[in-house]
């Protein structure tokens, strides 16, 4: 079975060990030829707790740590840089 290796945007770091991982994809769609972008949440184990909100991370799959949890981060790709809070 392979690993599944993501890259995404942090949008929350509310939860202790947790991060909300937002992922983005375009993808053509069959009728209109149009591309569609979609998004999807995925639940990360920051052991750590070293990722803030707004910064690029990858995270692979992994046993299941909670109900919802079974990824796990593998780096910080980059640092956010804004002002403020806002993504």
């Amino acid at each position: 079975m392979s690993k599944f290796v993501g890259e995404g945007i942090v949008v929350s770091d509310k939860m202790d060990k947790t991060r909300v991982v937002r992922v983005e994809e375009y993808k053509l769609h069959p009728k209109i030829k149009k591309y569609v972008k979609k998004t999807k949440k995925f639940k990360v184990h920051d052991e750590l707790n070293e990722s803030k909100v707004g910064d690029i991370v990858q995270f692979i799959s992994c046993r299941p740590i909670s109900k919802q949890k079974s990824f796990r981060l593998l780096k910080i790709v980059q640092k956010y840089s804004g002002l403020g809070d806002e993504i």
